[in-house]
């Protein structure tokens, strides 16, 4: 499995010397366990010799039902929100500490951003990532808040006290408004998404080129969709939603 995780988005070819620095394994092991994936059809060896993810783990991935499951529910309602901002619209779960992005829409003149699809996002300064963190439990919220807070941009939010008061706010509204934090010239609205259990186990942003949309005006098109992805999920408003125990 540590093998397998070196490959990530700009890392997807790597070297079995690069292997070996990725993960720290002698080189006997790392080559021993690297044909036997080969063997196994979870990762390809090209003729130059480096490795790459093979398609079973594709196949495999897309059988995931967190992300799956769910990217089929919030498909048709991200598309009603792409066709009325015609920006960057996402989805994205949490997993360990960071935001991973499963489903984007973008449109061709839409800002360039940081990452994409199966990209990871910090949680303290992207409009996905503050959502999901600010729903999460405490151990994780004070772990990431004790921890380095990047500063990815001029404005990135970094003063653990002032990030506190925004993750209690966006527990109380359900959103969370990011200005050019994690790129310069790019703004989010992200909200939560919610099961039948009233978990939060998704968020859904717009992602604009800072100063050309008001964010004020998309945030109610973002909650409405949502909701709706929420509703989607089994979702009640008679459900309270689950706050960090």
């Amino acid at each position: 499995m540590e093998l397998l995780f070196a490959f990530r988005k700009g890392h997807q070819i790597l070297s079995l010397a690069e292997l070996e620095r990725e993960t720290g394994m002698p080189h006997a092991t790392a080559r021993r366990l690297m044909l036997e994936l080969e063997e196994a059809g979870a990762v390809d060896r090209l003729e130059d010799g480096r490795f790459a993810p093979g398609i079973r783990l594709w196949q495999l991935a897309t059988l995931t039902p967190r992300t799956e499951s769910l990217r089929v529910l919030a498909r048709p309602f991200m598309d009603d929100l792409y066709g009325a901002l015609r920006q960057h619209v996402q989805l994205a779960v949490l997993a360990e500490d960071h935001a991973v992005i499963i489903e984007r829409m973008s449109a061709p003149q839409a800002v360039s951003l940081a990452s994409e699809v199966g990209g990871r996002l910090p949680l303290h300064c992207s409009g996905v990532g503050k959502v999901l963190l600010s729903h999460a439990d405490r151990e994780l919220i004070d772990r990431v808040l004790s921890g380095r807070l990047s500063p990815y941009t001029p404005l990135t939010v970094t003063d653990p006290a002032v990030l506190r008061r925004q993750l209690a706010a966006c527990r109380q509204t359900g959103t969370a408004t990011v200005r050019a934090e994690l790129t310069r010239e790019a703004d989010s609205i992200a909200t939560r998404i919610v099961d039948a259990s009233g978990q939060v186990v998704a968020a859904l942003s717009v992602v604009v080129r800072s100063e050309s949309v008001k964010l004020e005006a998309a945030t109610p098109s973002v909650i409405t969709s949502g909701l709706a992805i929420s509703r989607a999920l089994g979702w009640q408003p008679s459900v309270s939603i689950k706050w960090p125990p």
